[in-house]
């Protein structure tokens, strides 16, 4: 047994130093201690159901109250399915590979001195993040198995939630052979986020999760390094050579299936060949689900009588991540008219092609700079968990150490042992 599972009101400073001491344990311990930690936190959270529940109904109350957005709200929002989810998502980080002490490279020089990169943790990471108190579960978990001690800053919409989570999360490890200081929130007032920035030298790395204005806010404000994760301006761009069916189905999906995602696709461009064919039956499908269209005044003439709701598009709405069941609109001359528009609007999150030529795919996975590219795929596949990572600590936009979604090995740096027997240079 170890400390006790509760996080008291500690100043952030006390809570780095508690977690820099329990990150010392965290990189020395076994893959074995470690898979089990995870499952004991698992089961604790399993068990503290109804207690994550009624926590996070309060939360959902006092959102609606406050007049947020559905959008949040969906992210805010767990049930019963997102809670086993969580729980599962802890035990498949506790059969996948432990990334610590992997050999990224060696080779042995020719006085005989032996060189090799090693995967080690990074010692203490802080996670500043909003709504989706799921991320806590995720984070914590994928933090522990790549060696790693974690500070978690939700945001206030999630305050009940996260300390429900993370209580349940330290009492399964308060039962392991790990210290319950691996996993630690951070409460208190926005000035918080501030001393958790500044705190250089006790936490290794910051990783922001949210929108624009959070990440932005700590990219620009932090003395910690920082590993930026971003917003999701994702597009579909249908070619010319796209088959109709694959080109609605993959639509749909991307769309509408969780549209309050950063992976959920924002904008649908057309080329112009197959617009008069294409835009009113992916229109159609759009009003089916009830999504509204902002379109470009050649793309309103071509969905016609679609029956969704359509809106003249303004120049704003090339740029925004919805979140929500709009979609913007646009007509495009060419396969090189759509990688121009993807230029100037992306996020450089995901952006998906739907195309019947070989070249004109391979031309867009060469050219479009994303984090993930996708050909005949739905974006809906950019995440952790469906690439087989079990989790993911967010989806980075960077191109800096991690790109695309992190999991374990992302949550890794490398040191190099160097190994002789008694060589000078």
């Amino acid at each position: 047994m170890t400390d006790a599972p509760a996080t008291t009101e500690r100043s952030v400073t006390d809570l780095a130093v508690a977690a820099r001491t329990a990150s010392v344990r965290l990189a020395t311990a076994s893959r074995g201690v470690k898979d089990a930690a995870l499952h004991a936190m698992a089961d604790a959270l399993a068990a503290a159901e109804d207690l994550v529940l009624a926590a996070n109904a309060e939360d959902v109350a006092a959102a609606e109250q406050a007049g947020t957005s559905e959008a949040i709200i969906d992210r805010l929002r767990l049930n019963a399915g997102r809670i086993a989810g969580m729980v599962q998502g802890l035990r498949d980080l506790a059969a996948l590979p432990d990334p610590v002490g992997d050999v990224v490279r060696g080779w042995t020089n020719p006085n005989g001195v032996r060189v090799q990169q090693v995967r080690v943790p990074f010692g203490v990471v802080g996670i500043i993040y909003e709504a989706r108190p799921n991320v806590t579960a995720d984070a914590a978990g994928i933090c522990l198995k790549s060696g790693n001690a974690v500070l978690l800053r939700g945001s206030s919409s999630a305050a009940r939630s996260n300390a429900a989570v993370v209580e349940a999360l330290r009492t399964g490890l308060a039962k392991t052979e790990l210290p319950a200081d691996a996993v630690q929130l951070v409460p208190g007032p926005r000035e918080v986020t501030g001393e958790l920035m500044r705190a250089r030298g006790l936490v290794d790395v910051l990783i922001p999760r949210g929108g624009a204005g959070l990440i932005e806010a700590v990219v620009t404000g932090s003395q910690v390094p920082v590993i930026e994760t971003g917003t999701g301006n994702c597009h579909l761009y249908v070619d010319a050579t796209a088959e109709a069916a694959m080109a609605v189905e993959l639509l749909v999906n991307a769309k509408v299936q969780r549209p309050s995602v950063c992976n959920a696709v924002e904008t649908l461009l057309v080329h112009r060949d197959r617009a008069d064919e294409l835009l009113p039956v992916l229109g159609a499908a759009m009003a089916e689900n009830g999504v509204r269209l902002h379109a470009s005044l050649e793309a309103v003439v071509g969905l016609g009588d679609c029956g969704a709701e359509v809106v003249p598009a303004v120049p704003e709405d090339w740029d925004t991540e919805y979140l929500s069941l709009d979609l913007a609109v646009g007509v495009v001359d060419s396969l090189d008219a759509a990688l121009e528009h993807i230029r100037t609007h992306s996020s450089g999150h995901s952006e998906t092609i739907v195309t019947g030529s070989l070249t004109n795919a391979d031309r867009f996975v060469a050219e479009v700079d994303a984090a993930a590219v996708l050909v005949n795929a739905s974006s809906r596949f950019v995440d952790g968990g469906e690439f087989g990572f079990g989790a993911e600590i967010g989806i980075s936009t960077q191109k800096l150490h991690a790109r695309g979604p992190m999991g374990l090995p992302e949550m890794t740096t490398t040191k190099y042992v160097v190994t002789g027997a008694g060589q000078v240079r």
